[in-house]
């Protein structure tokens, strides 16, 4: 009894791995560029709620780097988020087996856990703020928001996502 508890609670924790994407302009030199400033308008894809939940992380985060969010900046930022509902992917499976001699047969079945969710892939922009607006740095996370999460969750949940989306931002590439 005690492997199954273990194996499932080793098939849990490595579901939930996160990956965050990241490229951004080599030979650009991030030292000299500290201050940013968010698009007015934007098309995140999300409400007006979650756009204020995510500048406010991402304010945080970038405050806590010693970036500042000037009317006179270097550095314009955007967001959007792609969303689509599914099923979640945590399964119990069930299975039927029968055999002998030489002969077998089965079958499965996955009965999901828990409610739909949303997977998110959210994109990070930061564009230099001059003519042309050129894009620099960009980050993308795959993620699962609950469908019915509560305004509470939603905040936890961005707080959580925005500074490992801007752990790797500036790049410590200097230019050379």
């Amino acid at each position: 009894m005690k492997f199954i508890y273990s194996a499932l609670v080793l098939v849990f924790l490595s579901s939930c791995g996160a990956t965050v994407n990241v490229d951004y302009e080599k030979g650009l030199d991030w030292t000299v560029l500290k201050s940013y400033q968010f698009y007015t308008e934007m098309n995140s894809g999300l409400n007006d709620l979650d756009d204020t939940r995510i500048k406010k992380a991402i304010d945080s985060t970038l405050q806590k780097k010693t970036f500042q969010r000037t009317d006179y900046n270097q550095y314009y930022v955007s967001f959007f988020v792609q969303e689509s509902l599914s099923n979640s992917k945590n399964t119990i499976g069930i299975g039927l087996g029968s055999g002998g001699g030489g002969i077998s047969i089965g079958g499965g079945v996955g009965i999901p856990l828990g409610s739909k969710v949303i997977n998110q892939r959210m994109t990070i922009e930061f564009r230099k703020a001059t003519t042309g607006e050129k894009l620099v740095w960009q980050a993308e996370y795959d993620g699962e928001l609950k469908e019915k999460a509560t305004p509470k969750q939603k905040e936890a949940y961005y707080d959580k996502v925005i500074p490992m989306m801007l752990k790797d931002f500036p790049p410590k590439e200097n230019k050379k």
